[in-house]
């Protein structure tokens, strides 16, 4: 992939969205081979993967949910949403299940205020989630492998 972009001005985002595409991450070995590629440093390629938060450094579970900490959301119950879902998940933030199935990250506003608190789960947001309807949403998604 990386011969694919190294002439293309400014490929290091395209290349590292299709390498996440066809990965699920991008590791530190990767890291390594694209500054080489892109004739850049490894900082320098590292520095764009941790600015933007969509990019992943390890593998995330199958699904991944994540729950919104704006202001917005926080004044409707997502601090409480939050707490739930990390005892419910046994996990915390940037964490994945022991089976692989979820991942649960914060995200910072998914644009749903007006329906607060808003989850994402994979590419869906759901609106004014509260414990129990959270309970459904990760039910829901049982044997969805």
């Amino acid at each position: 992939m990386i011969d694919q972009y190294k002439d293309l001005p400014g490929g290091l985002l395209p290349l590292l969205h299709a390498i996440q595409k066809s990965i699920g991450h991008i590791s530190d070995s990767a890291i390594a081979d694209i500054a080489l590629g892109l004739n850049l440093s490894r900082a320098e390629v590292h520095g764009v993967i941790s600015f933007y938060h969509d990019f992943k450094t390890k593998p995330i579970g199958n699904h991944l949910v994540q729950i919104c900490r704006a202001e917005a959301c926080q004044s409707m119950g997502s601090r409480e949403l939050e707490d739930h879902a990390k005892t419910s998940l046994g996990i915390g933030y940037g964490e994945t299940t022991p089976d692989g199935f979820i991942s649960l990250e914060p995200v910072y506003c998914l644009g749903n205020c007006a329906s607060s608190p808003s989850v994402r789960i994979n590419d869906d947001v759901h609106a004014r989630v509260d414990s129990n309807r959270f309970d459904a949403l990760v039910a829901g998604l049982e044997g969805s492998y």
